[in-house]
């Protein structure tokens, strides 16, 4: 049994943060996923750097151009085309899980990170050919909300007499983005460990929110549990061991999404364990003296995620350049 199958058996899925034409075509992501890859997420710094550095788009890029096709329609038939042939790849996996794992997903355009109805109009339309995801979120009450809007929105479709068996939804919830902007306010003893007491502490959250009555009358209807997502999964510290982001936060029903240097490195040296669960009274005393220091993690979650949608935004516009 492959490491990558030990902590699915604990219930984590690891999916691939990373998705290109080469790594479908080559047979890579099928090997990976012989080896316990359960899913892959992309987003558009993910396919800007497929674009930019993978050969196997130009002549489709050019005839597209040639067609008369603007920028952003060029970027989605190409990444609905990847997507899909992902998902493709990821089909066995899909069909012996019964459908609960085996997913690729697509973010919508970060142009409408502000503009709510616009982000549901295209998630809407996405959705006909591909999976989206929800993402970009750093704080305890972010996550709740989206829990909050997931479980009103499966209330909706029970009311109007949908079958919700199949919504399958995952939050992202970003990891080393959190200590990277912390720990040269913290002293040594707290570096490198609110992340991971963060995440800790959402996940008390989320066993906490569906295990209440309100959600049980909606699981009891065929309601799915929200799946946590652990994002920005890649040490950012190089003194920091590459796998700790991976091996702190492995935990039933969860799902560690992770770039490709982070998966060698987890599946050469990681360690199989269920280690969520463990620790949480330090995780949470973490946190608390973290507040007595004057640090409000909810304001911090805002501006980390208004800083990621600007990375995003910065992405997407170098992604579109080249395409125009």
């Amino acid at each position: 049994m492959t490491i990558l199958a030990e902590v699915k058996k604990l219930g984590q899925q690891i999916w691939l943060d990373n998705l290109s034409r080469t790594l479908v075509r080559s047979g890579a992501l099928a090997q990976m996923l012989e080896q316990g890859v359960c899913g892959v997420t992309s987003n558009p710094a993910i396919f800007q750097k497929a674009f930019s550095g993978d050969a196997l788009y130009a002549a489709d890029i050019e005839m597209l151009k040639q067609q008369g096709k603007n920028a952003k329609t060029i970027y989605e038939t190409l990444a609905v085309a990847d997507v899909q042939a992902a998902c493709d790849v990821c089909r066995a996996e899909f069909d012996r899980s019964g459908g609960n794992t085996g997913f690729v997903s697509l973010e919508v355009s970060p142009e409408l990170s502000r503009n709510a109805q616009g982000t549901i109009d295209e998630a809407k339309r996405l959705h006909a050919a591909i999976n989206v995801n929800l993402t970009l979120l750093f704080s305890r009450r972010q996550t709740l909300k989206a829990y909050r809007a997931y479980a009103e929105g499966i209330a909706k479709r029970l009311a109007a007499g949908g079958d919700v068996r199949a919504v399958h939804v995952v939050a992202s919830f970003f990891i080393s983005r959190v200590d990277g902007a912390l720990d040269a306010t913290l002293p040594e003893h707290l570096q490198g460990k609110i992340a991971i007491a963060l995440a800790k502490a959402a996940y008390l959250d989320w066993q906490e929110f569906f295990a209440a009555p309100e959600f049980a009358r909606l699981a009891e209807q065929g309601a799915n549990k929200v799946s946590l997502l652990w994002a920005s999964t890649g040490v950012k510290n190089p003194a920091y061991p590459d796998t700790l982001y991976v091996d702190s936060l492995i935990g039933a029903d969860t799902v560690n999404t992770v770039p490709d240097a982070t998966l060698n490195a987890f599946i050469d040296h990681g360690k199989a364990a269920c280690t969520l669960t463990e620790g949480t009274e330090e995780a949470l005393a973490q946190l608390v003296e973290t507040a007595q220091l004057g640090i409000d993690l909810e304001t911090l979650a805002t501006r980390l995620q208004d800083d990621g949608l600007k990375q995003f935004e910065k992405a997407f516009e170098q992604l579109l350049a080249p395409l125009a």
